[in-house]
């Protein structure tokens, strides 16, 4: 069980190739467990310590939700509390050395994160579709079941792996970890990661991404960024999709974008409709302005 969320599943979580056809066999190629990392499920807590990223910001200044100090007869509480700092603290280790092995290589790892609904997986489809001919680009998926996304995916023509976290609520860096291995992507390349659709868990655990992007619509409420404080802080880019509906909705866009000022005052905040492709050039900007040098990491 997971000693920050509470999230769990026997069976661990399952990682899969989808291959070309896959959708057509009518089963999910669930071939082997592949989560050879003497599963604690070690959870990170966006502390990338001396790493491209170090987190802050909440209330316990360590990326993730502060715990109230436990009374002098609750043991088991301060158990609780030693357990959760040893297996966050091996994320840390496990998530400082997945960003070590994608610099070596100047791979961009991107950790998408968002609701369920909010468009993630269509951005995704144009992106790898408008980016590819310039960048290579492969991804991993996190659903807590079905090849669905990752389908749809590999349908565009990238590589693909997806990972099934069962009642898992977000993705950690050991699970990150192995799908990397698995996908082998090439240098100077970018791999997108569509985390678990949540606006909670995933925003608490470093998987040694270079960067943090939110992904949320005009069709959720404008003020997600109060109510949740802790995905849009940990964002370095929040992409507004759906903007093309604004007309049609009572969506109030200065009344959200001050909600993300409020929370994250230095995260870039971009316009898009991923479905009629607005806005997504300077979506595109921004990545490339994040690729590594090839001069430096060759």
């Amino acid at each position: 069980m997971c000693a920050t969320c509470g999230c769990s599943d026997p069976a661990g979580p399952r990682l899969t190739e989808v291959h070309p056809g896959a959708s057509e066999h009518g089963h999910e190629h669930a071939h082997e467990h592949e989560h050879a990392h003497g599963h604690e499920h070690a959870h990170g807590h966006g502390h990338g310590h001396g790493g491209l990223r170090h987190r802050h910001g909440d209330e316990s200044g360590h990326g993730r939700p502060a715990r109230s100090a436990p009374s002098a007869d609750s043991g088991a509480d301060e158990q609780t509390v030693v357990l959760e700092e040893q297996v966050l603290a091996k994320n840390d280790r496990l998530a400082e050395r997945n960003r070590a092995w994608l610099d070596e290589r100047g791979i961009l790892a991107v950790n998408l994160m968002s609701s369920p609904g909010s468009g993630k997986t269509t951005l995704l489809e144009r992106t790898v579709r408008e980016l590819g001919p310039d960048v290579p680009v492969s991804v991993i998926e996190g659903d807590q079941e079905t090849l669905i996304d990752a389908e749809r995916l590999r349908a565009t023509g990238c590589a693909a792996v997806q990972i099934n976290t069962g009642a898992g609520c977000h993705l950690d860096a050991a699970m990150l970890e192995s799908g990397l291995h698995r996908l082998d992507p090439a240098p100077a390349s970018a791999v997108f990661v569509e985390n678990v659709g949540n606006l909670v868990c995933p925003a608490l655990f470093d998987l040694g991404e270079s960067c943090r992007v939110v992904i949320c619509s005009v069709t959720e409420g404008a003020d997600k960024p109060l109510k949740y404080p802790h995905m849009f802080r940990a964002a370095d880019l929040i992409l507004v999709n759906k903007a093309d509906l604004l007309p049609h909705l009572d969506f109030d866009a200065d009344f959200f974008t001050d909600c993300v000022r409020r929370v994250n005052p230095g995260a870039d905040l971009l316009w898009i409709s991923a479905a009629r492709g607005e806005g997504l050039d300077t979506w595109y900007t921004w990545l490339h302005k994040r690729m590594p040098d090839p001069a430096v990491t060759s």
